[in-house]
């Protein structure tokens, strides 16, 4: 389950970046939560991986 939940945050995080002037706050707000419900039950590999998808969030917002 684990996995799963770490590929909707992979796709989400995936989906705000790529999306055009019509990714608003929500689609980061579902993003953020993709990422932190994909913590529990995570490998350490997948934690660091979320962390960087965290980054890629941060740094998206400071473009827009």
């Amino acid at each position: 389950m684990a996995n799963n939940l770490f590929q909707q945050a992979k796709d989400a995080v995936n989906a705000f970046r790529n999306g055009n002037e019509n990714t608003n706050q929500q689609d980061k707000q579902a993003a953020q939560n993709a990422i932190q419900s994909a913590y529990d039950g995570a490998t350490p590999e997948e934690q660091q991986k979320l962390q960087q998808l965290e980054q890629q969030l941060k740094q998206q917002n400071q473009l827009s």
